[in-house]
Order: structure tokens, then C-alpha cells, then sequence
């Protein structure tokens, strides 16, 4: 039977409307950061990650979840292993780690990456922090597309064995019922794995139907723990 054990939100709204350790913010600096930042650390959100192996500043506070975004071009690169394990060893608790940002994508902030070269590198810089020092590992975060599904079959194959992720990461851009349908076909998909929303929103849409879509789905993710 297929099981949701937590689900963290990402929320590209300043205010959360409930209080919840389940949210995390996907941060992105912009012209507005100067401002935005305080109000982002004035919310119910608890962690952040910022499509990087380092941590932003103006966010201390709230807890850091680095990310290898895409492959190095080195087979024997191991920056974004040392980089994690250096904030570790200076204090800065790492709890978890994300790979791969799209890497079924090419276009639009996809890393794409190929699943044979991503399972080397998981394999290289990401498994050994979870071995070493019990870091939670989330899978690569691939599209809400088909071709998000191919890859991760792909990729998991190219592993043989070697690739332990603890949770999942989704990406959806739609409407709600085009997000809760894809959680449940994630959810059937990779059974008994914990899931994070890390990226979804409903483009190019008006205030209102943007407020409805967000409190829809907040509450969604609430229920299904």
C-alpha cells in the first residue's frame, strides 16, 4: 500500500497562512532580496535551499538544505562532497542534501545531466555524506514531465544498487488537480518514500487564482501526511 510519510512545501508566498515545520523556502536572489529576506525569516518557513552547495547569508536562521545542481564536467571532482563536508565540520548542522536540479531538463534552470553521469557522481559525492555522516539524501528533482519518470527509472538502473536516496523531491507547474494527481502517481511510483514539493506553482495566473491555488494545495499537503 502506498504511503506518505512528510511532505515539506515550498511556498513562493511572503506569508504563510498556518504554521507548519513541514515549509521550506526555494530561495533566488533577486533585485527585491534586500527586502524580501526579512520577511521571509518572519515566517512560519523553517529551511531553505538555494540551488547550491553554500549557504546565503541573509538567511542564517532558518536551516540550509545544499544542493548538487548539476554534474561537474570531472569524473574525479569531488567539490560539492568537500564543500558540504567543510560546513559540517565548521558547525553548520546538515541535515539534507538534494541532487540534481531537472536534470531531464535542458532549458528553463534544467541542469540536464544524463542518468549515467548523474549515478556516478551520486555515487562519488552525495551517497558517502550519508555513509560518513548520516545525511538524509533527496533524489534528483527531476520534471513534472513524463520524461521526469524515464529519467529517474534511468537513473536508478545506472546505480545498480549504489544510490540510496531517504525522499523525493517533485516539481509541478499546473493546477491543483494536475499537482495531486502527480504526487499520487510519484507516490504509487516509489512507494513508502517520503516526499518534498520543492518547486510548484501555477504560472502566469491572476492574485485570486493564485491565493486559491496555494491555500488548495497547503491544505492538500497537510492532510496527506
Amino acid at each position: 500500500m502506498a504511503t506518505f510519510l512528510t511532505l515539506s512545501i515550498l511556498t513562493s508566498l511572503a506569508y504563510a497562512q498556518t504554521t507548519s515545520p513541514k515549509r521550506g523556502l526555494c530561495y533566488v536572489n533577486s533585485k527585491d532580496s534586500s527586502t524580501d529576506d526579512k520577511i521571509w525569516k518572519s515566517t512560519d518557513l523553517t529551511w531553505y535551499y538555494n540551488y547550491a552547495a553554500t549557504p546565503t547569508s541573509s538567511m542564517s536562521g532558518l536551516e540550509f538544505v545544499p544542493m548538487q545542481w548539476g554534474a561537474p564536467s570531472s569524473d574525479t571532482d569531488m567539490t560539492f562532497y568537500n564543500t558540504v563536508e567543510g560546513l559540517i565540520k565548521g558547525g553548520t548542522k546538515i541535515n539534507y542534501v538534494l541532487g540534481f536540479n531537472e536534470p531531464d531538463g535542458c532549458s528553463n534552470g534544467g541542469s540536464c545531466v544524463d542518468a549515467t553521469t548523474a549515478a556516478q557522481t551520486w555515487i562519488r559525492e552525495i551517497e558517502p555524506l550519508k555513509t560518513k555522516y548520516k545525511v538524509s539524501l533527496g533524489a534528483p528533482a527531476v520534471t513534472g514531465a513524463p520524461t521526469g519518470f524515464t529519467w529517474l527509472q534511468n537513473f536508478f538502473t545506472a546505480c545498480d544498487g549504489k544510490c540510496t536516496p531517504d525522499f523525493i523531491p517533485i516539481h509541478w507547474y499546473g493546477n491543483f488537480e494536475g499537482l495531486a494527481s502527480h504526487v499520487g502517481q510519484v507516490n504509487a511510483t516509489y512507494e513508502n518514500m517520503t516526499m518534498w514539493v520543492t518547486e510548484y506553482g501555477y504560472p502566469e495566473m491572476s492574485l485570486k487564482e493564485t491565493q486559491d491555488f496555494y491555500n488548495q494545495s497547503a491544505s492538500f499537503f497537510d492532510r496527506i501526511e
